[in-house]
């Protein structure tokens, strides 16, 4: 036994230089993350791969195939490898989208090799693949929390245009740079305003920094990517077509919500029934709650929902009826804890099933007060280019509003969904409306 455990700590060993060696070596300036890449890959390595196979090792029955789990061992550290060269090459920005990253990457290369040991049927052991793809997420979603807090990436700020720095960006230190030239050695990544006209010798530094390796971030994008939303102030200010979402994706996304949604509303029936049973019993009024509400397009849509307030009194009017305030008192006991554990939200795969909504994108505002934000707010409308979702990136990141101004904080958040539109934002969005769900992160 001592002496297969030592030969596997040789092997690991060798495959973490040889990965470093092929993968990473030629990258030698940091890219966006939060420890070095051989804490990183190597770590990994031995949480999804060394440690479930020691596990199986240590609980081998007589005449078990250890054969078999030795090459399951070998898959996983391949998996391990190629999942960490999706994050280091997906990953253009520090900030949201890196962590979104992560499910993605680690999802696909392992679904890769799953792929292939089936079609090839070539025997593996599930528990350790398994337990390989879960290991792996949860270490670099550890190392990403875990160096944003200790560890500092280094933006130097090019002196021209707006190029302001970012002062409450969690893990990102800024120097402005006097001088086009060597740059300082703490110096991870260059940030400037790609807008405007420059200065001859600073475009030729620019250039020289992107071919050594260091990124050269454009400020605009810089700044959405750290702070999640894209500030817009005219339409004019987008680069031609970044707001418009990728219409292959949006359509095979379609497709799976309605499928999703048939299945989830035969799975959690039962739990509506009883949710139903509840608001009938706390207050008089039916138990799911119609409202008129803007969706995709900008076409009018019923919406449906576990009701969670009071029936609305005679002389209210429409805009104060629609609008949700801190602590308010038509909230029922009931509708407290629907809201708060978004069981209200449900009802809404009905919406999902007919094509109104999907699970994840902005989420849909009562017709009343749509029509009073376009009043207010230029290009407002621009948000229904996609369908309103369940939940959304304004939703799990700022919670529900109604206050002009935060809607507008609400609406920057809208754009860089549309913007970044892709499978990553919206694993990351899931993971975020779980954090919500358990945590009741704004609701009122």
């Amino acid at each position: 036994m001592n002496a297969v455990i030592g030969d596997l700590f040789r092997v690991y060993y060798s495959f973490s230089m040889a990965a470093w060696s092929v993968m990473i070596t030629p990258r030698l300036r940091r890219l966006p993350t939060s420890r070095p890449p051989r804490f990183q890959l190597s770590g990994a390595l031995l949480f999804a791969g060394v440690l479930p196979y020691l596990i199986r090792l240590l609980t081998f029955e007589s005449g078990a195939n250890v054969e078999l789990h030795t090459q399951t061992l070998g898959i996983v550290c391949l998996s391990t490898c190629l999942g960490y060269w999706f994050i280091r090459n997906f990953v253009t920005y520090p900030g949201v989208e890196k962590t979104g990253y992560i499910l993605t990457s680690f999802f696909i290369a392992y679904g890769i090799f799953a792929f292939l040991l089936i079609i090839g049927r070539i025997e593996y052991s599930r528990f350790m693949l398994f337990c390989g793809m879960i290991m792996s997420i949860v270490w670099f979603y550890f190392v990403s929390a875990y160096g944003a807090r200790r560890y500092s990436f280094c933006v130097g700020l090019a002196p021209f245009g707006d190029n302001a720095p970012m002062p409450d960006a969690v893990g990102i230190s800024w120097r402005r740079l006097n001088e086009p030239g060597p740059l300082p050695p703490e110096i991870d990544a260059v940030s400037a305003d790609l807008r405007v006209d420059m200065p001859d010798e600073w475009e030729r530094a620019l250039a020289d920094y992107a071919l050594s390796g260091i990124p050269v971030y454009h400020t605009k994008h810089l700044r959405e990517s750290l702070s999640g939303q894209v500030d817009l102030e005219h339409i004019s200010e987008n680069n031609f077509g970044s707001l418009s979402p990728v219409s292959a994706y949006m359509t095979v996304k379609h497709g799976f919500d309605r499928v999703l949604a048939l299945l989830g509303l035969v799975m959690i029936a039962p739990v509506m029934v009883l949710c139903c049973i509840f608001v009938k019993m706390d207050s008089p009024g039916p138990a799911l709650f119609r409202q008129r509400r803007i969706g995709y397009q900008g076409k009018p849509f019923t919406v449906f929902k576990l009701r969670t307030m009071t029936v609305r009194t005679l002389g209210q009017d429409d805009r104060s009826a629609a609008m949700t305030k801190d602590d308010d008192v038509r909230v029922t006991r009931i509708g407290r804890f629907l809201r708060t554990s978004r069981l209200d939200e449900v009802p809404q795969l009905i919406n999902v099933l007919l094509g109104q909504m999907s699970w994840i994108g902005p989420r849909p505002e009562a017709e009343v007060l749509s029509k009073w934000y376009e009043n207010e707010i230029p290009f407002y409308r621009y948000r229904h280019i996609v369908r309103p979702g369940i939940t959304g990136w304004a939703q799990v990141n700022q919670g529900h509003v109604t206050d002009i101004t935060d809607v507008k904080t609400k609406l920057n958040f809208d754009f860089y969904y549309i913007s970044n539109l892709s499978v990553s934002l919206d694993l990351l969005i899931v993971a975020k409306t779980i954090r919500t769900m358990v945590t009741g992160f704004g609701a009122r």
